[in-house]
């Protein structure tokens, strides 16, 4: 879901807002390189289910991540609901494994992050990203539930 940048664009000056389109741009192109780098995933259905921007923005980004979703490279992952708790509900995290060098983490709450690259911090968040893997949807039941509820809207 695009939901940073289109938060802060009403406290951003444009040319903030040009700087953080042109990031995701470039974030998005790497995802086109070949050899293809592999990323996983993993969204908490409530995400899938708040229409922010409206309907209609809300079912382009449930189309866009089918479209993802179906790359060989792209493997996403829906956690529900309904899951009385997980190993995510410290906050998001992020875990970038360099083509070149070491895995280093990111953690992000509210206006701060945190990159984390001390071997034991990047432990404890590759323990808790397996976890919340396990305890999401399979990525072919989550693209099929991404689907129910793109017929939902």
């Amino acid at each position: 879901m695009y939901v940073k940048e289109w938060t802060w664009a009403a406290a951003c000056s444009d040319e903030q807002v040009d700087g953080l389109v042109e990031a995701r741009l470039a974030r998005q192109r790497v995802s086109a390189e070949q050899p293809a780098p592999m990323f996983d995933f993993v969204q908490e259905e409530v995400t899938l289910r708040r229409p922010l921007g409206g309907k209609m923005v809300m079912r382009k980004q449930l189309e866009h991540l089918l479209e993802v979703g179906r790359r060989r490279n792209m493997d996403i992952q829906v956690l529900p609901t309904n899951r009385e708790d997980h190993a995510g509900l410290a906050g998001a995290l992020q875990l970038l494994r360099l083509k070149e060098g070491p895995t280093v983490g990111r953690v992000e709450v509210q206006l701060f992050n945190r990159l984390i690259s001390d071997p034991k911090g990047r432990q404890i968040l590759e323990i808790r990203h397996g976890i919340i893997r396990a305890q999401a949807l399979t990525p072919r039941e989550s693209l099929a539930f991404i689907e129910k509820v793109l017929g939902e809207t």
